[in-house]
């Protein structure tokens, strides 16, 4: 599906993965494969089928596997993130800044599995976190909603409210305010953390 207007991603694929080790000791978490599929192929081929070919996927750990997309996808472009294994996930979108706010884009996280393409064929016609409804308490990155949709808060954990599931949407005008937030909010010491 094609919205008519450009569409980029930026796929986050820099993390050490220590969660599922030893699987992670010598590929990416995100090239480790389900039912025969790397996991990041997955996530491309559901950009791919929204008509979004212009992917830019952040590297850093074994960041070399990556290269082998390149070949296979027309459009996959690299951008190493050196301070990987020091910082967080804030690190890999300030390494891809220069892309915000060029046109509307999803930021994905590089290690989903997304077995049905049409996960993203909805119209988003404004910004948006996708998310899962979650009776009770979480512990997981949430976000809560008011009467009109729109999130009043994001957080680490919460009852009631929706687990974030690494897959966001930015219109173009609202990345680029995030570009700006990025940028100041990495370059202030204290924040490579977040």
């Amino acid at each position: 599906m094609s919205t008519g207007t450009k569409e980029t991603a930026i796929l986050m694929a820099a993390g050490l993965g220590t969660r599922m080790r030893p699987l992670t000791e010598h590929t990416p978490k995100p090239l480790i494969k389900v039912n025969g599929t790397a996991m990041i192929e997955t996530v491309i081929a559901c950009l791919n089928e929204r008509g979004v070919e212009d992917i830019h996927i952040v590297t850093g750990y074994l960041g070399e596997q990556f290269r082998s997309l390149q070949e296979k996808y027309p459009g996959i472009d690299l951008i190493d993130n050196p301070v990987y294994d020091t910082h967080n996930n804030i690190s890999s979108v300030y390494a891809a800044a220069d892309i915000l706010g060029e046109s509307d884009i999803f930021i994905c996280e590089a290690d989903l599995y997304i077995p049905d393409r049409r996960l993203l064929q909805t119209g988003l016609e404004s910004s948006c976190y996708f998310g899962r409804m979650v009776s009770g308490h979480s512990d997981d990155w949430v976000f809560d909603t008011g009467d009109d949709g729109l999130i009043t808060r994001v957080g680490k954990g919460g009852d009631d409210c929706y687990n974030m599931v690494g897959i966001s949407y930015f219109r173009c005008e609202d990345a680029a305010i995030l570009k700006e937030d990025i940028i100041k909010t990495y370059e202030t010491p204290g924040n490579e953390q977040l």
